[in-house]
């Protein structure tokens, strides 16, 4: 051994000792501890089902490369199978059924639709309530008519009905009664034709009887029940007792006050 060596081996063991040492533990211990593991497990059993819940989600609800449920994405736009509720306002541009099959839209109080122009303003509505469809503009269709075994009514309460066609308007009533009823003035009009009557009896109902006078004693006037249908210079027609000859009178009252 050399002096070198001897002398520190010397120094080292003449060294005090520190008596009562503390040692200082390193990590995570007791209470703290369990704390962690109780909140990575709780991370873990959150996961999990999170997981499972997003599985049960996309499984009943169809999720698929091309949509979800009866919802199809395709190039030419979106494919709705089966019945589906909305909840807000859908704006499309077409609405098909699929081929041979209906189209039904159905709500608990009334279906409206919207037609708007590039302004969004309304242009055009179609309301579908109880007493059947309002129209908020004019209409354009080729035939309108009921359901089987039910009336059909084409009613404008506080404003007028007008419908015109360029080749004519047929209405027929092949298992029922026409009628055509309005609060004030009732136009048949043809520009290029006529209005022609087919029915086996005509009726004129509440037409105004006018007055004739005649050198010749008649009949008691309430014992008349034969009448003439006149008409006025002005169209309206009226009737007048029947006599042997005509008794159609152009002063007639009828005429002068209508």
């Amino acid at each position: 051994m050399t002096r070198e060596q001897y002398i520190l081996a010397t120094q080292q063991n003449n060294l005090p000792r520190a008596e009562n040492a503390q040692l200082y533990p390193v990590g995570i211990y007791g209470w703290r501890k369990r704390c962690l593991y109780f909140f990575v497990l709780l991370l873990l059993v959150t996961m999990i089902v999170n997981l499972a819940m997003t599985i049960w989600i996309l499984k009943v609800m169809n999720f698929t490369v091309d949509g979800m449920g009866n919802l199809r994405v395709t190039k030419k736009g979106i494919r709705l199978e089966g019945i589906s509720e909305f909840l807000l306002p859908l704006y499309v541009k077409e609405i098909h059924s699929r081929k041979d099959s209906p189209l039904v839209l159905q709500s608990d109080r009334n279906v409206t639709v919207n037609a708007r122009n590039h302004m969004g303003q309304l242009t055009g509505q179609l309301t579908v309530g109880t007493e059947g469809a309002v129209f908020g503009h004019s209409v354009e269709t080729p035939h309108i008519r009921a359901e089987p075994s039910q009336d059909l009514r084409l009613e404008s309460p506080t404003r007028s009905l007008i419908m015109e066609a360029p080749r004519g308007v047929q209405m027929s009533a092949a298992a029922g009664d026409f009628k055509a009823a309005c609060r004030k003035e009732l136009h048949l009009q043809s520009t290029e034709g006529e209005i022609f009557l087919n029915a086996d009896t005509i009726r004129l109902g509440n037409l105004p009887t006018g007055s004739f006078s005649s050198s010749s004693p008649s009949s008691s006037h309430s014992r008349q029940t034969v009448y003439e249908l006149c008409v006025c210079p002005n169209g309206k027609l009226y009737l007048s007792p029947a006599g042997a000859g005509s008794t159609c009178q152009s002063g007639s009252n009828i005429c002068l006050w209508s």
